[in-house]
């Protein structure tokens, strides 16, 4: 009996293993994390028993039942959650490269507890000790998996880093695999056991390690890029800041010749030269500025808006534009141009594969309460929107709309929500955006 328990005690480690790899999941996860466990809990249990009776029964390691139950679970892991192929692939394998080293260590534990152990299963105290092991790095790695590793799934900036993101792990899996001596009494002779051991430890910190560098690499592309938009919104505002100083000295200059316009005009009227009145008129109509000053009070976000504004306009796209809101925002400045230039940039170019006769987009932004902004942007289209499981494809390259996915990212990252919708060549979007409120603030001021 004690027999046919080691094989699905090494087994029970699929239970560690698919928690760590849904801790990075949660606003992923087709389901909630309540139901997922109430569903998870008996097939994994399931899935151990059969799969160490088989070892059991055929006299076979448990690695080679484990590739199967490995197939099963991976494609139910990418049916619960919404993330792309890669990504998920890659998250299993980084699960299971760890594993790996944990596993190859504890084969070092069984020979020092166990020497004459021949059979192709860990001894039950190694099989346990493998659990334990495994236990204590979720523990371990809880708070990085629920922050560092979502970040990461989260960053658009770096989506193709994951296309080959798994090949590290790979590696890391075959090298314990080809390390792993097939007949285990050979860790005995001389400091093999030592030496095996000592690099298995080793290969753990180093994949860790190469985890890390991953992270930072990633937070540094992603800082470097919030630098780029904050420099390229900062652009903005000097653009429509000089446009602003222009506009004022125009209206000034207007306001300086109305005198003279006057009396022309006056004198003109007194001779009844009604066409010669006429014609004057025109042309004075053509000095006066009609440059829009600003669209709201928030200089971040009138910088964004009248810069795609000019290039409407320099593009013949008719738009109407309205930003009801004030000079200081419940949320991140940032956040909101990132928001508002993605959609008026898909808008833009949406619009340029539009017939003239049909573009037009329309614009509307205000506060619905003190800490949420509703924001909706609405353009006509031309062909055919690519949408796969209720999210829209990018038209420039395959997978999913980057732009499209930032919004939403952000939306949901604030505890707002997102929307977008296409019906009779119309494309709408609607995003609201949540900020703290003055009630919480206050509260944490006082806690």
């Amino acid at each position: 009996m004690i027999d046919i328990l080691r094989p699905i005690v090494e087994l029970a480690i699929i239970f560690p293993g698919a928690l760590l790899a849904y801790l990075p999941m949660k606003q992923y996860l087709r389901i909630s994390y309540g139901k997922l466990a109430a569903i998870a809990s008996p097939i994994l249990l399931l899935l151990c028993v059969i799969g160490g009776a088989l070892s059991y029964l055929l006299q076979t390691g448990t690695l080679w039942v484990s590739l199967p139950i490995l197939l099963i679970l991976g494609a139910a892991y990418c049916r619960t959650v919404s993330i792309t192929l890669w990504k998920s692939t890659s998250v299993i394998l980084a699960v299971c490269g760890v594993f790996s080293c944990l596993r190859s260590i504890s084969t070092s534990v069984n020979t020092i507890l166990h020497a004459d152990n021949t059979e192709p299963w860990f001894c039950l105290s190694a099989g346990l000790i493998y659990n334990l092991l495994c236990w204590t790095f979720v523990i371990l790695a809880w708070y990085p998996a629920t922050h560092a590793a979502r970040d990461l799934l989260e960053n658009e900036i770096i989506a193709k880093t994951w296309y080959v993101f798994w090949i590290l792990p790979t590696v890391f899996i075959a090298l314990n695999l080809f390390l792993t001596p097939v007949n285990p009494e050979l860790l005995n002779q001389g400091r093999t056991l030592q030496l095996y051991l000592v690099n298995n430890i080793a290969l753990l910190c180093l994949l860790l390690l190469f985890y890390l560098l991953f992270y930072l690499m990633a937070s540094s592309l992603d800082r470097n890029d919030r630098l780029r938009q904050e420099n390229q919104f900062l652009s903005m505002q000097q653009a429509q800041y000089n446009n602003l100083k222009t506009a004022i000295a125009e209206t000034r200059q207007a306001r300086h010749d109305m005198r003279h316009h006057f009396n022309t005009l006056s004198a003109l009227a007194n001779r009844s030269e009604w066409q010669e009145l006429k014609a004057y008129l025109s042309k004075a109509k053509e000095s006066i500025p009609t440059m829009e000053l600003n669209l709201c009070d928030n200089p971040a976000v009138d910088g964004v808006a009248c810069h795609y504004c000019l290039r409407y306009k320099e593009n013949a796209i008719p738009f109407s534009i309205k930003l009801d809101l004030p000079h200081e925002l419940p949320i991140s400045e940032i956040n909101m141009c990132l928001v508002l230039s993605n959609l008026l940039e898909n808008a833009l170019e949406a619009s340029l594969r539009t017939n003239l006769s049909r573009r037009y987009i329309k614009v509307q932004a205000f506060l619905h309460s003190s800490n949420v902004i509703l924001l909706t942007v609405e353009n006509a289209f031309d062909g055919i929107v690519k949408e796969k499981n209720g999210v829209f494809q990018s038209t420039k390259h395959l997978g999913d709309g980057i732009g499209i996915q930032s919004v939403r990212r952000i939306a949901e990252k604030s505890g707002g929500y997102c929307s977008f919708t296409q019906s009779d060549g119309i494309f709408c979007a609607n995003v609201m955006l949540r900020g703290e409120s003055k009630g919480s603030t206050s509260r944490q001021e006082q806690a």
